[in-house]
């Protein structure tokens, strides 16, 4: 009910319903899919087996079909994506009139299974598996306190945000007002990418890597003479006006803290292995494994020499510290075409985590990891039938304050939970009890008006 109520709202009817014309509805297939992703969601197979019971085929109208059918009706999506995104976000902005369109920008990496796709490819790993084939998606999403997304880009696994950006940005930068914020990470931050969001008379926010020039601002930086922002973590900060820009630089005691706390560790660390190391060369033994090249078809010969010798552990120690605390700890800057507060653009910039949690909820609860599709277009395909799965939640927070600050995990329990019960009568009529209502699952209920 949740997702037919969706697709009728949208006209996702007609989106979907050009590209098959023949055979089984390509909507009730995909009525059928959403739903399946909200709820069991383990693989197309299952998810075959789940919509070929008698009672989810009556509730599609739907004839019994092979599993192929689904893996088809993915590619299809899949070749067909641009116009179907491009589709889906108008039908978004028809239906809709959002309070505002500013956007936050973000990029991620999903590992994915088989070697056949040209878009898998090594990468940096945010998955934390760098053994392991990717792909990159980018999500654009209307910021707080709409949180909707908007649009979804997929790219080769080894493409940097810095060149994933235009094509996320481009993709939804004609439902975008003049003067809009486009929010994003130092990652995307290039000349480049400003320049693009400038032509278009939009303005941004984002982070930037501090490098040599603002030592020199560090060295000056005197939290005496600075704004003081929240005297509990003792962040303090100062407005940097330029002619094109303005800097938003800050000083956090607590980061401070924090980061020269996992340097301290990194130290330790770093002089127990160098003993380690010592101590097998002083006892001509082998190195320790995890010190070796562990690869039967590599031949080499190397040799170590520790400064351990003529170095106590405390000038060791210093040593390390030299090499890896810097003088930045604590100290982050923004930037932005925009005149903010310090607070404001603060404040803006950390709600920037709500695209952080669209990809949790996508990897983890939509489940849209891993990949284990085979061809570039059902590749394609799963990422947008999960993008849309997706959305339907977000629009469900959006439409029902009760559901505002509830997370993806608690709406699908809810939904989930609703049971229905077929009672087959002598005559051959059905009988359809619900049970399980709860305040979640009772609001599509009485939005559906199908049930007395």
């Amino acid at each position: 009910m949740a997702v037919q109520y969706f697709f009728e709202k949208l006209n996702f009817y007609d989106i979907f319903g050009k590209y098959k014309s023949k055979g089984l509805d390509i909507n009730s297939l995909l009525i059928g899919l959403v739903s399946y992703k909200l709820t069991e969601n383990f693989s197309i197979k299952e998810a075959s087996k789940w919509m070929n019971q008698a009672e989810v085929l009556d509730l599609l109208n739907l004839k019994s079909f092979n599993e192929r059918v689904l893996y088809r009706t993915l590619e299809t999506i899949g070749r067909h994506k641009e116009e179907i995104l491009y589709d889906i976000l108008n039908c978004l902005f028809s239906e809709y009139d959002f309070e505002h369109t500013d956007i936050n920008l973000d990029w991620t990496s999903i590992v994915i299974y088989g070697i056949k796709s040209k878009l898998g490819k090594y990468g940096y790993s945010r998955d934390h598996r760098p053994d392991k084939l990717q792909i990159t998606v980018g999500i654009s999403e209307l910021s707080d306190p709409i949180n909707i997304p908007i649009g979804v880009t997929v790219n080769k696994g080894n493409v940097l945000d810095l060149e994933h950006f235009s094509d996320t940005y481009n993709q939804v930068k004609s439902k975008l007002k003049k003067g809009s914020l486009i929010v994003f990470d130092k990652g995307a931050n290039t000349i480049k990418n400003i320049k693009i969001i400038q032509k278009d008379e939009m303005e941004y926010l984002t982070s930037m890597k501090l490098n040599t020039s603002d030592d020199k601002i560090i060295e000056k930086f005197d939290p005496k003479k600075a704004e003081l922002r929240d005297p509990e973590e003792g962040l303090y900060g100062i407005k940097i006006v330029k002619p094109n820009s303005i800097k938003y630089f800050y000083f956090s005691e607590s980061l401070q803290k924090r980061q020269l706390e996992s340097k301290a560790r990194a130290v330790l660390k770093k002089l127990k292995e160098a003993k380690e190391i010592q101590k097998a060369i002083v006892n001509k033994k082998k190195l320790p494994k995890k010190f070796r090249i562990d690869n039967e078809l590599i031949e080499i010969e190397y040799s170590f020499r520790t400064k351990l010798e003529e170095l106590s552990d405390e000038e060791a120690i210093e040593l390390l510290k030299a090499s890896l605390i810097n003088g930045r700890e604590g100290f982050f800057c923004l930037k932005s075409s925009k005149d903010l507060t310090l607070e404001e653009a603060l404040k803006i910039y950390r709600r920037k985590d709500s695209i952080e949690k669209i990809f949790h909820s996508l990897k983890n609860e939509i489940q849209i990891k891993p990949l284990r599709v085979w061809s570039d277009d059902s590749i394609y395909g799963a990422i947008i039938l999960g993008f849309i799965a997706q959305l339907f939640i977000s629009l469900m927070r959006y439409e029902f304050e009760d559901l505002k600050h509830r997370s993806t995990k608690f709406i699908k329990k809810s939904l989930k939970n609703l049971t229905l019960t077929v009672n087959f009568l002598k005559n051959g009529v059905k009988q359809y009890i619900f049970a399980n209502f709860d305040k979640i699952n009772s609001l599509f209920v009485t939005r559906m008006s199908e049930i007395s």
